[in-house]
């Protein structure tokens, strides 16, 4: 009666529907809010510098930019994740105060 089971585990499945490999609804809707930012700054530096070439430069960056900040790679990370998990690792608890007690609740 020694029977030996197989599991079989796909790689590759995705949960959601992507776009590109690594880039969803989710990443989409990451990449506009930071395209919008980038936006913000590039009409920030037309006020102030008065230069076409560097506004134009400066959203086309942040549109670029903020789509490969929020394409995941093969670890299913992207880097605004890591970010978001060094963050909160940060903020977590660090430090664990004990008092030490006698051992088995005897005295």
């Amino acid at each position: 009666m020694n029977t030996e089971i197989n599991l079989y585990i796909p790689t590759g499945v995705k949960a959601e529907n992507e776009l590109f490999n690594g880039f969803g609804k989710r990443e989409l809707f990451q990449s506009v809010i930071g395209s919008l930012f980038g936006g913000a700054v590039a009409a920030f530096l037309w006020l102030i510098a008065g230069n076409v070439a560097l506004t134009v430069v400066a959203a086309l960056s942040g549109i670029f930019g903020s789509v490969m900040m929020c394409t995941k790679d093969q670890n299913n990370q992207s880097v605004v994740d890591q970010i978001r998990d060094m963050i909160r690792f940060q903020r977590s608890q660090q430090i664990y105060p004990y008092r030490m007690q006698e051992e088995w609740g005897m005295k």
